[in-house]
């Protein structure tokens, strides 16, 4: 069985992580202290570890959310943000990951006095510090807040970035009752100027949001996606009825960003056994595997393939297709796809070849 270290060591693709969900804790200390900021639970870097995840892990989203209070609280400087995505290129590069999209919503640093232009700035700048002299390129994704009313001025921003690191825009945040139309200004602004878009829909709800998020709003990947499960069936015989939603996501390769420990921890499934990610993969829709939030989960791109692995038995061959659909939904431009592809061929076919295709990496 191979080791974790040999998951480590593979190339990957991440597209779904959250910039203020991945801080590391004894950072959030260090510019707590700075700041003068005694709201924090503890002080002490490794129970800050442990009440993160606990405080996520309680099966809502709203609940989820509340921890982000202590690391968006942290980040109301330049300096702050520059540091916190340095550490996150570091830290991403340290997992093996070679192509990140990372999300950040501007409008929850204006705490102080930043302007929205200076919060996109100092990150494009920490992340480009942090991935220097590493094997990893990283873009960036604007998000807006779905139950606020800044999308299309958020939207305005990121095309105002297009040419220096800013890849794509999203909504995110609680999202029943906020469906993604409310945000159609923003989204006819990213179409207009041929803008690539994912929206986070059908996180804990059903198929609706998905159906807005791509048929109304444009979207070619949805965030999470889960409450597409609900438009698909297999007969005892293992043939597979879907819906026509489903059927049009799947021939139109919209990329779905699943995040399994994510999704456990506020209670959109009940263990990562019965996380549909398996079963999507298995009849042919373009699923990747992300971490979301890699501070409250715990987690990190290394961990959800082992948890998944070992779940639904996968095998190199898979993870590779996990990679190569995340590498041809990015909003990377065509060179850099062709580039990380070719580093994404060369170790995953080595792999299999050297090891066999049937044996897993577990």
């Amino acid at each position: 069985m191979f080791a974790t270290e040999t998951i480590q060591e593979a190339p990957k693709i991440l597209l779904h992580d959250h910039l203020d969900g991945g801080l590391r804790p004894s950072t959030i200390i260090e510019l707590a202290e700075q700041t003068g900021n005694k709201e924090l639970p503890t002080y002490d870097k490794d129970e800050l570890a442990n009440w993160m995840i606990s405080t996520a892990n309680r099966r809502n989203l709203e609940l989820y959310l509340e921890a982000f209070t202590h690391t968006i609280s942290v980040m109301q400087t330049r300096a702050a943000l520059y540091r916190v995505a340095a550490e996150c290129a570091e830290d991403l590069a340290l997992d093996g990951v070679i192509y990140a999209e990372i999300r950040f919503a501007p409008e929850l640093h204006l705490m102080g006095d930043l302007k929205v232009a200076e919060v996109i700035e100092s990150v494009l700048a920490g992340l480009e510090a942090g991935s220097e002299g590493k094997d990893i390129n990283i873009n960036v994704l604007v998000s807006a807040i779905r139950s606020q009313k800044r999308s299309k001025e958020m939207m305005e921003f990121a095309l105002r970035f297009r040419e220096k690191g800013v890849v794509g825009f999203d909504i995110a945040g609680p999202e029943i009752g906020y469906p993604p139309v409310d945000h159609l200004g923003a989204f006819n602004l990213a179409l207009e100027n041929d803008f690539p878009l994912t929206i986070h829909a059908g996180e804990v709800g059903g198929s609706e949001y998905i159906e807005q998020a791509i048929n109304q709003c444009g979207a070619s990947r949805i965030g999470h996606g889960l409450g597409l499960r609900d438009d698909i069936s297999v007969s005892a015989d293992e043939n597979l009825k879907v819906s026509a939603l489903a059927s049009a996501i799947r021939e139109r390769k919209v990329a779905l960003e699943m995040c399994p420990t994510s999704n456990m921890h506020i209670g959109a499934v009940q263990s990562i056994g019965e996380h549909p990610i398996g079963l999507f993969l298995d009849f042919g829709f373009c699923v990747t595997i992300n971490t979301d939030n890699r501070l409250m989960s715990g987690t990190s791109l290394t961990e959800e393939i082992k948890k998944c692995g070992l779940s639904f038995g996968w095998d190199w061959d898979t993870i590779h297709t996990l990679m190569k659909n995340a590498l041809s939904s990015s909003f990377s431009s065509p060179d850099l796809r062709e580039d990380l592809n070719s580093k994404l061929v060369e170790w995953y076919l080595n792999r299999s070849t050297n090891e066999g295709n049937d044996y897993a990496p577990y």
